[in-house]
């Protein structure tokens, strides 16, 4: 595929590399002539030394017969400029990074839709996600994002104390958007039906929004959302506001560490429910006052990688069990990898490496993408885009006879995300993600592509 990537930082060097390597036609577009050297140089690509949100610099890398154009710098408005003009040069399908919460309220102008933008990249907000993952769920729940965290799914373990075991699926009163997926019983596993039950011990996945998750949760298993946990978070950027959104709920009980003080103010305005303390989120004798050795979990998000690392090492020499910390640039990231369980670090999330991956799952010639794979290879989750020649196209969910032991549990439509029910329609465009039998791909194929 022929790429235009604009933007040689962190992430679009990272991306420009991978996508290279896995043999696409990439153009980078950088105005900043070191970088330009250096990519030249290092990479197999072909630079433009220019503006991004020049039209006549789009041209000149062939934006207008690009299958993606990527902008990617770190200036919001450079990259909503570039979007709009490569769509309109005609670009099959712009993906854009935004930073700005600004650009995703929707409630005056969709931006999405003004800027003729087809994907929306937030790195922070994604970093965020992988931070969150374990934070909200205890370690006997397993969970995956889709659709930038719209949709989650869980494999919850039914407890005892569960008070629905034994009733068919068809006579539960769940919520609208929450799917039963997929339900492991002793040795026996596979997609549930209607008359399908629940039993104590049974491992359960279900789809849904997260808070509707969680209230489910609660009847599966009544003691995985009593516990009120505890977050220190070091840093008050981006990524820690994307990340107290995710953890805005009663059972989290989150203080912020912050070295800026008129950030901290921001924040304490912004979000209520959070403790801000002004200080050196690296000082052990502030770790020590504010008994940080207490804490469930102890996130470092700044820019600044060594002092991550370094209050990440403190918090676990403390006895802080989930220790997580973001990595901003590479120069740390191998050794870090090999050395994080004797550091004390659990988790270590880069922004250019889930952006990467994000795009990656996007920019495929393959007919579907393979999002998870349930063990004894008896039922994986895909997701498909729908063509406008498709059987499937500008029918319900109910009309289109999806094959035994298939369940549509995320549409894309446009700009909006949510679990399809039986009415909702497919239309040409729209992302559809399936639970299915690996023996029922071909079909769902030829039902949403005619392939």
């Amino acid at each position: 595929m022929k790429v235009v990537l604009i933007g040689a930082g962190d992430v679009g060097s990272c991306l420009a590399q991978v996508l290279s390597d896995i043999g696409h036609n990439v153009t980078v577009v950088e105005s900043d002539p070191r970088q330009c050297a250096r990519l030249d140089e290092e990479l197999d690509v072909r630079v433009v030394r220019g503006n991004g949100g020049s039209a006549s610099v789009l041209a000149g890398a062939g934006a207008g017969e690009a299958h993606f154009v990527l902008p990617m710098t770190s200036d919001d408005n450079t990259n909503l400029i570039a979007s709009s003009l490569a769509k309109a040069m005609g670009a099959k399908a712009v993906m854009t990074r935004i930073h700005d919460q600004t650009y995703v309220d929707n409630s005056v102008v969709n931006y999405q839709v003004h800027f003729g933008i087809d994907y929306l990249i937030n790195p922070e907000a994604l970093c965020a996600l992988e931070l969150a993952k374990s934070i909200r769920n205890p370690a006997r729940v397993a969970v995956e994002n889709f659709a930038r965290g719209q949709v989650e799914a869980q494999r919850i373990l039914v407890s005892k104390e569960c008070r629905i075991t034994g009733k068919p699926l068809a006579e539960l009163s769940l919520h609208p958007e929450v799917r039963i997926g997929y339900i492991q019983h002793g040795d026996d596993q596979d997609i549930p039906h209607g008359k399908t039950t629940i039993e104590a011990g049974d491992t359960v996945t279900v789809f849904g929004p997260p808070e509707e998750l969680l209230k489910f949760r609660a009847k599966l298993d009544p003691e995985s959302v009593e516990k009120q946990m505890r977050i220190v978070i070091v840093g008050g950027g981006e990524i820690t506001v994307a990340l107290l959104r995710l953890l805005n709920h009663t059972r989290f009980k989150v203080r912020v560490i912050e070295s800026d003080a008129a950030r901290c103010d921001e924040l304490a305005e912004k979000f209520g429910f959070v403790t801000v303390i002004h200080g050196d989120g690296t000082s052990l004798r502030l770790l020590e006052e504010e008994q940080v050795e207490g804490a469930d979990y102890f996130v470092t998000t700044t820019k600044d990688d060594e002092r991550n690392i370094m209050a990440g090492i403190q918090a676990a020499k403390m006895g802080v069990k989930h220790v997580q910390a973001v990595l901003n640039k590479p120069d740390y990231e191998e050794m870090l990898h090999q050395m994080k369980s004797a550091l004390g670090l659990e988790t270590i999330v880069a922004p250019r490496v889930v952006t990467t991956n994000e795009v990656l799952r996007y920019i495929s010639e393959d007919p579907y993408i393979e999002l998870f794979r349930f063990p004894a290879q008896k039922a994986r989750i895909i997701e498909i885009t729908v063509t406008d020649d498709a059987p499937a196209a500008g029918k319900t969910i109910l009309d289109i006879g999806l094959p035994r032991h298939s369940i549509a549990v995320a549409l894309f439509h446009k700009y909006h995300i949510k679990v399809p029910g039986a009415d909702d329609r497919i239309l040409g465009g729209d992302r559809v993600v399936f639970i299915t039998r690996a023996e029922n791909i071909k079909d769902l194929l030829r039902l949403m592509r005619n392939e």
